[in-house]
């Protein structure tokens, strides 16, 4: 399943020589921005650990739903891997009885970073004395994130993004128009699941299309419209947060490309566009802070025009 991963010939390579040789580490760290298929790789890994010959067993490992599989996500506001679940993946692991179509059993341990202090020691019980047959498989944007204590008992392998074309291709394999495919590689550098989510998931399709139209409201100089749009944030932070976003990346392609604004972001010039990443960037370190949203909204709509 490993070949199903885009780019990153080197690591592939690496890991697939790891698995045939039986040196495969019993805990790896997939380091990878967002985006970059960091949590994809490490299902492929497991896929091909736990079922070498492929079949059912293996596609259902790869859409995170084979029983030989365990995962832990942040949860809450704090978005921290909490010691109760660490406790409660170390009893399903020690206690039960592995399938006999599996080679192994695989503990995904998403955004490692993530692990507090007593969720950390809890895990590393764990990995010092693993059960036989069990891969800790890690994932984290940085690998400087991830608690020493942790990333010292860890194989680190680093995904990158892919090239705009190899991108656009994976795009266009997964079903999406050429011209969106092109657009989406280039904005997002390479980032297949950053690209994937902003053609699939509403909430950053919203998004987008927003921070588009406030492009095209700074190019314009509108203060009505641009405040009109953002209004609509005056109650949601995380929402807010997530067009500002969009606005960096859009504003960032405009620099990269001067054509880009004018064909997809109403016009936008590059000194627009640097103008307009700095007033993002205020309105974002405001929003974090906890300021006063509506003022925020308010400041950064004077502001993009």
């Amino acid at each position: 399943m490993l070949d199903r991963l885009a780019g990153n010939d080197d690591l592939k390579q690496a890991l697939a020589a790891a698995l045939r040789s039986g040196r495969l580490p019993h805990a790896v760290l997939l380091v990878g921005e967002a985006g970059c298929g960091a949590g994809f790789a490490a299902r492929c890994l497991a896929a091909d650990y736990l079922y070498p010959g492929g079949g059912p067993h293996a596609e259902a490992v790869l859409a995170g739903a084979d029983s030989e599989c365990l995962a832990l996500r942040g949860e809450g506001a704090s978005g921290q891997i909490p010691v109760k679940r660490v406790r409660e993946a170390r009893e399903a692991i020690q206690h039960s009885a592995l399938s006999t179509d599996a080679a192994g059993r695989v503990l995904f341990i998403y955004d490692a970073q993530n692990l507090n202090g007593a969720s950390a020691n809890a895990m590393l019980k764990i990995i010092e004395e693993p059960p036989a047959g069990v891969l800790f498989l890690l994932t984290a944007a940085s690998a400087a994130t991830v608690l020493p204590t942790i990333r010292s008992r860890c194989a680190a392998y680093t995904l990158a993004p892919v090239p705009g074309p190899a991108c656009a291709a994976e795009l266009r394999r997964r079903g999406l128009p050429a011209p969106l495919a092109e657009e989406l590689a280039f904005l997002y550098e390479g980032h297949i699941g950053t690209a994937l989510r902003a053609h699939t998931d509403a909430a950053q399709r919203t998004a987008l299309a927003q921070a588009k139209a406030l492009c095209g409201y700074a190019a314009q100089n509108d203060t009505y419209r641009a405040l009109a749009l953002l209004t609509k944030y005056e109650r949601d932070r995380d929402g807010f947060l997530a067009l500002l976003w969009q606005l960096d990346q859009l504003c960032s392609a405009v620099l990269r490309r001067p054509a880009y604004g004018q064909s997809e972001c109403g016009g936008l010039t590059p000194a627009a566009a640097a103008a307009v990443l700095r007033a993002a960037a205020q309105a974002r370190r405001a929003a974090k802070a906890n300021g006063n949203l509506r003022l925020g909204v308010t400041v950064l709509a004077a502001k993009l025009a």
